[in-house]
């Protein structure tokens, strides 16, 4: 006769909880939210996607969050861009799949952090290439450290880039610069990155939080909502004419005439004008 199954003396251990794939910390009015997917280079999976749109969601409302940082987890990447196995898996569902899962989801993302209505800064600390880059495309201000390197490489997966990389990175760079890297899919430096205008300013990688934490500062210090009336004046004037642009600066202005933080600003400004004179 077959013995029987030896039983279990002690039961299995339970799976490590998953890390969150984006960390929150707030301070002195700054969130920083980071990418948290160090082992895979901060890929950029649905799930990281998906919880990275939920804390923007999130942090909109709450009024003593005044600006936002976007970071990567440990030293090696910002974000290496999307995860490509489980990109791979909707490509093989077909054309519908692809644009639902993948294309829809990078766009939405890149113009949520792009349209936000308080100051995006990314700081990026590493590896930035495709959905990495697209996102520091599409963050209104940009600080990299010096070892940063960025990259356009979907070329080299035979595809184009889907999360608004075609057409933010000739907005910035100009037509034929942002062909050479859409093109060749060769890496570049932060320094090169500067001079295509995708980033505000190369620092040492120790100085990178302090001084995007530094910037962040610098904006926050104004009033909360002449800021947003920028952001919003310039994110959505840019990509229209100049004289449908400056009747939306028109609006901006027109919405805050009404508001006393205008006219405190006005007498302040007044105020000091006087005690020089």
């Amino acid at each position: 006769m077959p013995r029987p199954a030896a039983r279990l003396s002690r039961p299995l251990p339970a799976a490590a909880p998953e890390a969150p794939p984006v960390l929150c910390a707030v301070s002195e009015g700054v969130a920083t939210l980071t990418l948290n997917r160090p082992h895979k280079l901060n890929a950029i999976s649905y799930g990281l996607a998906d919880a990275l749109m939920t804390w923007l969601d999130a942090l909109e409302t709450q009024a003593e969050v005044r600006a936002v940082i976007l970071t990567g987890a440990g030293e090696r990447a910002f974000s290496a861009g999307a995860d490509i196995p489980e990109f791979s898996r909707s490509v093989a569902r077909g054309v519908d799949a692809a644009l639902q899962d993948f294309v829809r989801r990078g766009q939405a993302l890149t113009a949520r952090i792009e349209s936000f209505p308080k100051p995006v800064i990314a700081a990026v600390n590493g590896l930035a290439f495709g959905g990495g880059c697209e996102i520091t495309e599409a963050a209104p201000l940009a600080i990299a450290s010096d070892t940063a390197l960025f990259a356009k490489p979907e070329i080299l997966l035979a595809m184009p880039p889907t999360f608004g990389g075609t057409q933010r990175l000739p907005r910035l760079a100009g037509r034929k610069r942002a062909l050479e890297h859409l093109l060749t899919g060769d890496s570049f430096s932060a320094q090169r990155a500067l001079e295509l205008g995708l980033i505000n300013a190369v620092v040492p990688a120790a100085d990178l939080l302090p001084a995007a934490h530094a910037l962040a500062h610098r904006i926050t210090r104004n009033s909360p909502l002449a800021v947003t009336a920028i952001l919003n004046a310039v994110t959505r004037g840019i990509n229209v004419p100049i004289a449908e642009g400056l009747l939306m600066e028109a609006d901006q202005f027109a919405r805050l005439v009404p508001l006393k933080e205008l006219k405190a600003g006005l007498d302040a400004w007044c105020n000091r004008q006087a005690s020089a004179a």
